[in-house]
Order: structure tokens, then sequence, then C-alpha cells
């Protein structure tokens, strides 16, 4: 299934989990959000949830005991670019459970028992990103929509794609979840006004010889 955004959001998505981005949207600052509102884990990571659930639980990852009251266990980070928790109860994420999960740049994965991370992008459908014998990255646009942005003016995309991948830190796993993105709308392209003819002279009138 083709997606239907413009080409640098398909890029984006398509390279989340190859590059392992830095956490940059971690150091956004999403407001207070209580534990309780937060939404379900396994929603976040099958891309039910949107961009605001997403930044709900960045105050859960800046505080330790947060993330121990909600049943995570903090991980050993065995890859500089992710922030890895154990659950006390596992999550269902594409009809498979997981008591990994971590969290990547804009988006949050399930570490699931799967050699071949092309087996769950067949089932789900995905594009391929990036395919080969050491790396494969697969996804897909799960929704995307025009809302108001924090600063109260419209044309804001906010969007969430799914992503499934593999990475050298975890051998033999599957990363599976979504990326959450909140985008500005693009600026406007100057008015570009015709140009202004040179003035024409009149011809000279004739004189008679």
């Amino acid at each position: 299934m083709p997606c239907t955004r413009p080409p640098r959001h398909n890029t984006r998505a398509a390279l989340l989990l190859l590059a392992l981005a830095p956490l940059a949207a971690l150091a956004q600052d999403p407001g207070a959000a209580s534990d309780n509102a937060l939404p379900e884990l396994s929603a976040l990571l099958e891309c039910r949830s949107g961009y605001e659930g997403f930044m709900a639980y960045v105050p859960v990852l800046r505080d330790p005991l947060r993330a121990v009251a909600l049943g995570w266990r903090p991980q050993p980070q065995t890859n500089p670019f992710m922030v890895e928790y154990r659950l006390n109860a596992p999550v269902t994420v594409f009809g498979r459970q997981s008591d990994h999960i971590a969290f990547a740049g804009d988006g949050v994965v399930a570490v699931l028992d799967l050699a071949d991370p092309r087996t769950l992008a067949r089932e789900l459908q995905l594009e391929t990103g990036v395919d080969t014998p050491e790396k494969a990255i697969f996804g897909r646009e799960a929704r995307a929509s025009e809302v108001t942005g924090p600063d109260g003016t419209t044309g804001w995309i906010e969007s969430a794609i799914i992503n499934v991948s593999n990475v050298d830190s975890h051998p033999g796993k599957t990363l599976a979840g979504c990326s959450y993105s909140l985008d500005a709308p693009e600026p406007a392209e100057p008015a570009v006004s015709d140009p202004v003819a040179p003035a024409t002279a009149s011809p000279a009138t004739a004189q008679p010889r």
C-alpha cells in the first residue's frame, strides 16, 4: 500500500530505526501529565494513540521512580540511542507478547523474540525501507491528519508510522512499534510577480524631408 505523505515524511520514517536517532523528542516539554491519564501502552506501540499520547510518557522517562510505579524496570543502556525497560506484565503488540520495550527518537518499540523482522512486516503489509542480509527496516503510515498546532495555528500535520526493524545491539530480535510526529506547516513560498515589461518608446513622428 503506497504512502500518501510527501517524500520528506516517508524518508524520515524509513530511517527512524536505521539510525536510531537521539532522543530529541524527549527534550521537549510536554507539560505535566498524570500517570493515571497515560494512554494504553499497547495502543501507543500499535499506532492507535497520537502524538499527545506519546509525549504524555516523557515525564515517566525522565523519572525512574515514575517508571517503577508503572511496573517498568529500567534496563542497562545497551544501545546509546535507546532507553529500555522490562515490564512486570507483558504487553501485546501486533499479536505478539513482549515484556521488553524501548523508546528511541520520536518512537516506541517492543523488542520481540522474532529473529526475522520480514515475517511481521509481511503480516502488517509494510513498505520496504532497507532490506539486506544484515539490516531490515520496514514501515507504513498508519495515520496522518491536519491539526491545530501548539502555537494555535492550523495546518500542522500529526502522523503515526508503524516501524519494524532489526538492530545490531539486539541480535535475534525484532523491534516493532510506532513513531509519532507533529510537523509545522511548510513555509509559504513568496509570491512571484510578473516581471515589469520595459517601456516601449513611441516611434518618432516622421518628418518630411
